[in-house]
């Protein structure tokens, strides 16, 4: 039965609620010739249209995980539309409604959809009191931030509280990158996906590491999508500088970073054999789960078909596929 958790989703309930009260939550639609409406944010940032298949009927979207033998999806936010420069009491409304619209659209084909609920950031008590809410009230199974906020690493930020909700509830935090306004060196031949997204997963986790997150949260789970970014494949640079730069307030990490890799779980979105395999032996099937990223221009289209081009045994198989996922959010 495999589980899907790399998945994103906008219900239209949202969008329809901006164009009536877009104003309270410093938010408004602007429509583009192409029929899919964008959002300009009252801090200045203006995220690109709207995918389709982001807003696809729930039917259509339960179409296509058939076709690909997908089971269930773990549902999350487009992490562009989060608005961390909200002010707090708008960023907080506005991310209980994006919760609340997930919530509902999973609660109608629970066979089919979980969810991760995301939170107003940078606001760590505000983040963490929603986190509360939906993991309790509404049923969510995790939760989703973006790699950075306005620009800064995770573990640069003052977010003990979220960490410690997160790992007092039991449930992982799924790490997804975002540069919602591509910088000018990655602006042309999708140099935003395929580098800076990786990029900025490498950066955050380095600094969860080297800030002393996961030591100071043992029992914190992470995922960290498009299998980690580049962060397994530069470990080794890591360690040399964890060893050369000294225990200072920049690089308080109990161990050099590539003992942390297994204290991380990631996805299979990497569209090459050879490198899934290549973190399969870093980390472990145990700490790999599967992920699509439907429904961007970089997802894997057969997620199945890339376990499968790896030779995994049957057993390594059903721990990315399913066991994994299923253990992860008790499911």
């Amino acid at each position: 039965m495999p589980i899907d958790v790399h998945a994103h989703y906008v219900p239209r309930r949202i969008l329809e609620t901006l164009r009536s009260r877009g104003k309270e939550f410093g938010i408004a639609i602007i429509d583009s010739a192409a029929a899919c409406p964008c959002l300009a944010f009252d801090h200045g940032l203006r995220v690109r249209p709207f995918f389709d298949g982001l807003l696809e009927p729930e039917a259509a979207r339960i179409e296509k995980m058939d076709a690909t033998g997908i089971d269930r999806q773990v549902l999350s936010l487009w992490a562009d539309i989060f608005g961390y420069g909200l002010p707090v009491k708008q960023a907080t409304a506005w991310h209980r409604l994006l919760n609340d619209a997930l919530a509902e659209t999973c609660a109608r084909h629970p066979e089919r959809f979980s969810w991760f609920a995301s939170g107003p950031l940078p606001d760590a008590a505000a983040a963490a009191r929603e986190l509360e809410r939906c993991v309790r009230e509404l049923g969510a199974c995790g939760a989703m931030v973006a790699a950075n906020v306005e620009g800064q690493n995770l573990g640069e930020l003052p977010l003990d509280e979220y960490w410690a909700a997160a790992q007092a509830l039991g449930v992982p935090v799924f790490i997804h990158p975002v540069q919602a306004m591509a910088l000018p060196r990655t602006a042309r031949f999708g140099l935003n996906v395929v580098v800076q997204y990786t990029t900025d997963s490498a950066l955050t986790l380095g600094s969860l590491v080297s800030s002393g997150v996961l030591d100071r949260f043992p029992a914190l789970e992470l995922i960290a999508s498009h299998g980690g970014g580049s962060f397994p494949w530069l470990i080794g640079r890591f360690d040399v500088m964890h060893a050369r730069m000294g225990k200072d307030q920049a690089n308080v990490a109990a161990h050099k970073p590539s003992e942390y890799l297994r204290r991380l779980h990631y996805d299979t979105i990497l569209h090459d054999p050879q490198a899934l395999r290549y973190l399969a032996s870093r980390v472990g099937c145990e700490r790999i789960v599967l992920g699509s990223d439907d429904p961007f221009p970089p997802m894997d289209k057969d997620p199945l078909a890339s376990v499968r081009a790896v030779g995994f045994d049957a057993a390594e198989a059903r721990l990315i596929t399913d066991d994994n996922a299923r253990r992860l959010l008790k499911l």
